[in-house]
């Protein structure tokens, strides 16, 4: 009997035992918008908090979405931050097998966008005063739903409270730019300006727009916008490493105008027949890329290149923050382990020395140079070059002597909050290079996998584009955006002078703005000349052109430029007549009129612009145009608020 019992105690106590052991778990998701309106927050931080210590974090995604699962049961702390917002936090119970949703709106910050250090005590404290709907749902009817991307969780030792975050501010900088004016071909009969393949502006845009703010109208570049996309263009035929376009059309919104769209489509090339490459990844591991959105980023980014390496190309890493310093030396592509390991391996923390870090890199690219390859530093930064001798005098000196010696810059932007856009920009515009902008792994996989070769291959280099108007159509034009890339006239046959690069099947669009000859509308005109007459020649009116495109470009390993020229005729076409590719593009450039709130839209609305660009979305393989629609939405709905708000604050003022 006493034996029996030891038995029976025995299995009680491993039963309990057990059952101690065994950990019951419970998710919570939801979405994070903005107060008093229907938009919701990307890369929102959201971090949960138990016993003093944080357990895990994710971010939003693009819809604003997170999603936390397998939480042990028990009581949790939420809190939700994001520049520009005020924080939110909210007491939780996770409890067995159930999803709590718990969907946050998150208050406009009407204080300046320092983020004060908050302790757990402090967010304790905070949500003792917060009243927050949570819903609890079986985990067995949510089991597929999507959020955020998952981090992995972090424990720090028991009873350890993790560090304050540092102060947030808000220092994104941005050139600003003045749009370009009209002229009389009387007075000024030649434009000239350099293509430009950047598209960083765009997907910038979308970034501010996904997280509910609109860009500031001066900092918007419309060929960024235009180039985004890729258009219908002809392919090359001759010996000319590319195609010009040209098309005339009414505008849309204003039929006393017209356009007059210029396109250039570069050949393309075959990945396998590309020239070898010798690349240098010059990344910024400093403590302002400690961020998801950063060097995160960019290391998945990279990975996605890396996975089309060939044999033939190589690659060394090159990091920078405190210090410069190489951390792979020029690795073959065929050794695609030993780059991504150097690669992911990389942490961020220091402050930021950038000039060190490219000359290190040129010195490397240097040393390895492939004559006849690809020679390319690709830089991945927020831009942020803080400590050390990093004048931008002195790193575009450094950029443009590489340059001549045929080692080319590609930049790639990440991140927010101290985001410099004017410094990337101009490194890359002074290293025959391009500029993009990465907010998302799907943009990356557009500017790193899709469109590779176009990024790293250069066709021709120092393109330019010089065109002449007939003053007897044209009473007055203006090329719509390019402000930055704009040239003397002198500099179009001076082969010292610097041009934009054009990539392999790369498309490049200008636009010019025309008002006709038989226009009755004035424009801003001149003093007659005293010593010279003005006039318009009778070979000048029989010519049934309007205006004559000149381009000059080198091919990559020539200093010597090659002329063409393209005559374009006084046809205009009526909006029924104009190409599907002439109308999209319009869509575009009237998108970016309205963010600028430009003073040429005349009588464009935004379902004018959405209207246009439905109607002629056309082939859409990738999504980038349908993604293009749903910008136009939200940026419709920001413009409608930020309308109302004035007219409230206007009143008030009354």
């Amino acid at each position: 009997m006493k034996k029996q019992l030891i038995v029976t105690l025995t299995i009680l106590l491993l039963l309990c035992v057990s059952a101690a052991k065994k950990e019951y778990f419970g998710n919570i998701k939801g979405v994070v918008t903005r107060q008093g309106r229907k938009i919701t927050i990307p890369n929102v931080e959201v971090e949960c908090y138990q016993n003093k210590v944080l357990h895990s974090f994710v971010f939003t995604d693009n819809n604003g979405a997170y999603r936390i699962d397998k939480l042990p049961v028990g009581k949790y702390i939420i809190s939700v931050k994001s520049p520009g917002y005020e924080r939110f936090v909210a007491k939780v119970k996770i409890r067995k097998n159930r999803t709590i949703i718990l969907n946050i709106k998150l208050r406009v910050s009407l204080r300046p966008k320092k983020v004060a250090p908050t302790s757990v005590m402090t967010l304790q404290a905070i949500a003792e005063q917060t009243g927050s709907v949570i819903i609890e749902k079986d985990m067995g009817g949510s089991s597929g739903a999507m959020g955020g991307a998952m981090m992995d969780s972090r424990y720090p030792p028991p009873n350890v409270y993790m560090p304050p975050p540092p102060p947030q501010f808000n220092t994104e900088d941005y050139n600003a730019i003045t749009p370009n004016i009209f002229h009389s071909p009387l007075v000024e009969p030649l434009s000239t300006f350099s293509i430009d393949v950047d598209t960083a502006n765009y997907s910038n845009i979308r970034r501010m727009l996904n997280q509910g703010q609109l860009p500031v109208p001066n900092s918007i570049r419309l060929e960024e916008l235009l180039n985004y996309f890729t258009y219908n263009y002809p392919a090359p035929t001759d010996k000319h490493p590319f195609a010009v376009y040209s098309e005339a059309g009414v505008i849309p919104w204003n039929q006393k105008r017209s356009y007059v769209h210029i396109g250039i489509q570069g050949r393309k090339l075959n990945l396998d027949a590309a020239p070898p490459s010798n690349l240098v990844f010059l990344l910024d591991v400093s403590g302002s890329m400690d961020s998801p959105n950063k060097l995160p980023l960019v290391q998945e980014s990279l990975n996605l290149l890396i996975e089309n390496l060939r044999g033939k190309d190589k690659v060394a890493i090159v990091v920078y923050a405190g210090a410069a310093g190489e951390v792979l030396p020029s690795t073959s592509g065929n050794n695609k382990l030993a780059i991504t390991q150097a690669l992911n391996n990389l942490r961020a923390g220091g402050s930021t020395a950038g000039g060190a870090g490219i000359q290190l890199a040129y010195k490397i690219a240097a040393e390895n140079l492939i004559t006849g390859g690809n020679n390319r530093i690709v830089i991945c930064t927020d831009g942020d070059f803080n400590v050390g001798a990093s004048s931008d005098a002195a790193m575009t000196d450094l950029v443009e002597k590489n340059r001549n010696k045929g080692i080319y810059l590609t930049v790639l932007g990440f991140g927010m909050g101290n985001y410099k856009d004017n410094r990337m920009e101009l490194l890359a515009d002074k290293g025959n290079g391009n500029y993009a902008y990465i907010d998302t792994i799907h943009e990356a996989k557009k500017v790193l996998v899709n469109e590779m070769v176009s990024t790293l291959y250069t066709i021709a280099k120092d393109v330019k584009i010089q065109v002449e108007f007939n003053p007897a159509h044209v009473k007055a034009y203006r090329l719509v955006g390019y402000e930055n890339r704009l040239l003397r006239t002198e500099d179009f046959k001076d082969d010292t002078k610097d041009a934009g690069e054009l990539g392999a099947g790369h498309s490049v669009t200008a636009i010019y703005e025309i008002i006709p000859m038989n226009s009755k509308e004035s424009i801003p005109g001149v003093d007659p000349l005293k010593y010279q007459a003005i006039q318009i020649t009778d070979e000048a009116r029989k010519s049934p052109e309007m205006m004559t495109v000149k381009l000059r470009y080198k091919l990559p390993d020539s200093d010597v430029s090659i002329p063409m020229e393209v005559p374009v005729k006084n046809e205009i076409k009526p909006e029924d007549r104009c190409s599907e590719t002439f109308m999209f593009s319009t869509a575009v450039l009237g998108y970016g009129m309205m963010l600028q709130n430009s003073e040429f839209k005349a009588g464009l609305t935004w379902e004018r612009v959405k209207e246009l660009a439905t109607a002629n979305i056309g082939k859409d393989s990738e999504g980038y145009r349908g993604e293009f629609l749903k910008l136009l939405d939200t940026a419709a709905k920001l413009h409608e608020i930020q309308q109302r708000e004035e007219n409230r604050d206007y009143n008030k003022g009354d």
